[in-house]
């Protein structure tokens, strides 16, 4: 059984909630954890409550970033036309830009 946590207002975190994804979902939900910085327990919880992902810099997030656009840019290389199949890819774009954005204005 997971551990209990802590939430930052020093709330236990003691209920379970679960939820099936398909792969695909998975993978593209742990990258957007890895570029923002946050567990995946505090990514899910603020996206469900739909409050902002702040990202903050540190080696981290900023190696995800670099990993993240190493793998964009071969894949860009790859095709030479943008089609529907590629949501998942113009998601992780989106992701990248906004969170390159929030660094621009630090």
């Amino acid at each position: 059984m997971s551990e209990k946590r802590m939430d930052k207002k020093n709330r236990w975190r003691s209920k379970t909630v679960s939820f099936r994804m398909s792969p695909d979902e998975v993978v593209l939900l742990d990258k957007l954890v890895n570029m923002s910085g946050y567990s995946k327990q505090d990514y899910i919880i603020e996206r469900l409550l739909q409050r902002n992902i702040v990202v903050t810099g540190n080696p981290r997030t900023f190696k995800a970033l670099r990993n993240q656009l190493l793998d964009v840019h071969n894949e860009l290389i790859r095709l030479k036309q943008m089609t529907e199949d590629n949501d998942e890819l113009l998601c992780v774009i989106s992701q990248i830009g906004t969170t390159l954005d929030g660094f621009k204005q630090e």
